[in-house]
């Protein structure tokens, strides 16, 4: 089975690299560390601390495993592209401003794996996201959303 298509930009691409790497040497280790220690301390069926450093444990490594496999798949999108922002409209990596009746407000549109709404970056499978690809400025989108639909005048796009 293929592995699913994670669409990153370059510089998040580069922040997974660094936390793989950094769980991979310095948490590893931290955690073999803690496991080794509770193991001193004598009968480890009733240590709440060997419990907890196995549970950390294996969230770290279910979390590399997430990872190397989110590193596989990246399909880098290009920022600002200008010439496939002309063909298509939003697209993933678009800079879109938009104007709704709470105001104007500035998107990214990114894959999941960067998504972060408090700053502006939306999942392209989110669904303002998803309801903004393909648009071009001047057009009015209307979306629903789980407060409700939204209608969105797509302002800029770069």
């Amino acid at each position: 089975m293929p592995d699913k298509a994670v669409y990153l930009t370059k510089e998040g691409l580069e922040k997974l690299k660094q936390e793989l790497d950094y769980l991979k040497t310095t948490k590893r280790e931290e955690v073999r560390q803690r496991i080794k220690e509770a193991r001193e301390f004598g009968d480890i069926s009733e240590s709440s601390e060997y419990e907890s450093a196995k549970n950390e444990q294996s969230f770290v490594e279910g979390r590399i495993s997430e990872l190397e496999q989110m590193i596989k798949g990246a399909v880098i999108i290009e920022e600002n592209s200008h010439h496939a922002t002309a063909i298509h409209g939003v697209h993933l990596g678009s800079k879109v401003v938009v104007e709704s009746k709470e105001g104007k407000e500035e998107f990214v549109i990114v894959g999941p794996a960067e998504a972060d709404p408090e700053t502006g970056r939306i999942s392209n499978e989110s669904p303002i996201g998803k309801g903004l690809l393909g648009h071009s400025a001047g057009d009015v989108v209307k979306i629903q959303t789980p407060g409700g639909e939204v209608e969105y005048k797509v302002i800029k796009v770069s």
